[in-house]
């Protein structure tokens, strides 16, 4: 047992000196060996991983996005800025596909500022995706509405 204790105590005393000489050296900067000069910078080579620049910058699948988004195009909506709001219903559309209630709020920017296609094609989303919708009546009657404007329009 005291052979093990000596042995111990030797191997610690070992690593202390050796600790201590490694940090003496490390502070004292004249033992430190010289810089090399600079060598020449090479030209950086260009990147060829093109994951970060094909990667979106916002998951494509985001539901709590997709709720904001509609949150503050319909803020947009109230204020009559309708480029701004049909810009967040299509961000929340990117964000949850299968979500109708942007198709809707779109369908209505797109027919107050006056692109009666678009209107249509967003209206007729939103009934394709709640076909029982509680305004589905009214929907309808909008995009029969559309429809025959848009057919005045090409005649």
């Amino acid at each position: 047992m005291k052979s093990r204790l000596l042995l111990a105590a030797i191997l610690i005393a070992v690593f202390v000196a050796a600790l201590s000489g490694l940090t003496a050296r490390a502070q004292d900067p004249s033992q430190q060996p010289p810089a090399p000069p600079p060598a020449k910078q090479k030209p950086p080579k260009p990147n060829t991983d093109t994951a970060t620049q094909n990667a979106p910058e916002q998951p494509k699948w985001d539901p709590l996005r997709a709720e904001k988004d509609l949150e503050v195009g319909q803020y947009y909506m109230k204020r009559g800025d309708y480029d701004a709001a049909i810009d967040r219903f299509n961000d929340a559309i990117e964000a949850k596909p299968g979500y109708a209630i942007p198709f809707r709020w779109l369908g209505e920017a797109e027919e107050k500022k006056g692109v009666k296609k678009k209107a249509l094609k967003a209206y007729q989303r939103y009934l394709d995706l709640v076909p029982r919708a509680d305004d589905a009546e009214k929907i309808r009657k909008k995009i029969e509405k559309l429809q025959r404007e848009i057919d005045k329009e090409s005649k």
